[in-house]
């Protein structure tokens, strides 16, 4: 199926790409052992399962270290799930944590696993179904990454499992830039182009809608990523997002 040269697709990566929740928990658990002497090396299966449940109202990675600490502590993942900005905020405070370093952290315990386990750490990230396909079909001149995960795990994942990407093309955390200020830049760069963003967080798409200037961008919900079903009947109601089943060509219209 070929592609209209004039579509340009631009993609989250966790939750639309790579489903990087055990990953990201376990690594969020060993920093926060690092943190805080009484927790165990290893990370309770409990934990893993409540860590995914929070996952889909965490932001960014290193939030996965509080994550961890307070679900330790016994926070009933249903309160994180419903107050999590004021439940972060208030153990930042409490344990006087700043959030530089605590990125910082995350980021070297991954550069460590990827340096020591390439293999086990790719294995902890795997692609959902059907998304290698697509990203294939792809032309590479359309094809971009919007994240607040660090470019070069984006990268090495990619490159593990034999997806080709331009480097530049993918906007990732150390850009420092939010999602809508990303597409307006990326908008301007290619004026004749209609743009595709396919994101799994609602909010996400919401920020996207109350900026004017992205009126004409392509809205797509990811249903497989990490969202809630409150989030899905939300999206379904707004005119804007079209609700994605599966990641293929067919069901994004494209062609």
């Amino acid at each position: 199926m070929k592609i209209a040269t004039d579509k340009l697709f631009a993609l989250d990566f966790d939750g639309v790409i790579c489903d990087s929740a055990i990953e990201t928990g376990i690594t969020g658990w060993q920093v926060a052992t690092q943190l805080w002497q009484d927790m165990p090396e290893n990370m309770p299966e409990q934990v893993m399962i409540d860590f995914r449940y929070v996952r889909p109202v965490m932001e960014t990675g290193f939030e996965a270290i509080l994550i961890c600490r307070l679900l330790f502590e016994g926070l009933k993942p249903e309160l994180l799930m419903t107050d999590f900005s004021r439940q972060i905020n208030a153990i930042l405070s409490r344990d006087q944590l700043d959030t530089s370093e605590l990125k910082k952290r995350f980021g070297e315990y991954r550069d460590n696993w990827i340096e020591n386990d390439f293999s086990g750490w790719i294995k902890m990230n795997p692609l959902y179904p059907g998304i290698s396909k697509l990203l294939k079909q792809i032309p590479l001149s359309q094809l971009f990454i919007i994240t607040t995960k660090q470019e070069r795990f984006v990268q090495a994942i990619l490159q593990a499992n034999q997806i080709d990407i331009i480097p530049t093309h993918i906007y990732g955390l150390d850009r420092k830039l939010k999602k809508p200020q990303i597409l307006q830049d990326l908008q301007q760069l290619h004026p004749q182009t209609t743009i595709l963003f396919i994101e799994d967080r609602l909010p996400t798409l919401l920020d996207v809608i109350n900026t004017p200037s992205l009126s004409t961008i392509q809205l797509y919900f990811a249903n497989w990523g990490y969202n809630t079903t409150n989030d899905m009947q939300t999206a379904e109601q707004n005119h804007r997002i079209n609700a994605l089943d599966t990641p293929c060509l067919t069901e994004l219209k494209c062609c």
